[in-house]
């Protein structure tokens, strides 16, 4: 498997899970409707897992454009690779939410929470706030940044490593972060921490017939992809100054 059809698979993979624990959550008569947030944090956590132990052995599992910028910024990860691996994101976010919706087109079609229905998608603010959305998103791909660092450290530089980014050792332990990550800081914004993981999504919600849908939130949208990507260059900063 080349490393571009890797990320593809992993990240579909990732946002199939995380956007169906969300679509299980919210939407009417499905078996665990009205699960609550503990369900939807622990699924997208278990959804990174798997993403990340599908990815890691082909191309390092980033599943993330603000993985793949910390790396390249850090020198650990060749630039001219940059662009084909967040394409590679970017479609694979949008084949995962397609999926989600295929999959779950009954009970899109039952329910009548628009809001909701864009939440399967994408995410949007508690309480809406530029600076704090923005600064939320920052801190949240700054935690998980750090956290990749160090847990990728040793098979970036091992002397038998897997392609640079988090091998299939670090699934385990970056679950956990992106689950903690959720359950502390995911109420303010929905925590995307993911520009692939929020714009693939919200493209697919604006492109596909979903029954009574809502508008994509455009004027948002920006937000789950310039703050992760600022999060990612202020912990790879931090990081140099460390190492």
């Amino acid at each position: 498997m080349t490393p571009f059809i890797a990320e593809i698979l992993g990240t579909a993979i990732l946002i199939l899970l995380g956007g169906g624990v969300v679509a299980s959550c919210v939407l009417k008569e499905t078996k665990s409707s009205g699960s609550g947030w503990i369900v939807i944090t622990t699924g997208w956590a278990m959804a990174v897992f798997i993403g990340v132990l599908v990815a890691a052995p082909y191309s390092g599992a980033h599943i993330n454009p603000a993985v793949t910028l910390a790396l390249a910024l850090e020198g650990s990860f060749p630039w001219k690779e940059v662009p084909v691996y967040i394409l590679a994101q970017l479609i694979g976010a949008m084949i995962g939410s397609g999926t989600v919706y295929a999959l779950f087109k009954d009970h899109f079609d039952a329910s009548d929470d628009a809001a909701g229905k864009r939440a399967i998608f994408c995410t949007d603010p508690a309480i809406s706030n530029t600076f704090r959305n923005l600064l939320s998103e920052i801190v949240g791909t700054f935690v998980l940044i750090i956290a990749v660092f160090y847990i990728s450290g040793a098979e970036l530089h091992g002397e038998n490593s897997a392609p640079v980014g988090l091998g299939s050792v670090g699934a385990i332990p970056i679950a956990f972060v992106v689950w903690s990550i959720g359950l502390s800081l995911g109420g303010l914004t929905g925590y995307a921490i993911n520009p692939a993981r929020d714009l693939g999504p919200r493209i697919m919600h604006f492109l596909l017939p979903i029954k009574g849908k809502t508008h994509s939130n455009w004027s948002y949208g920006w937000i789950p992809v310039i703050g992760p990507f600022i999060g990612a260059v202020l912990a790879t900063l931090l990081h140099l100054m460390l190492s």
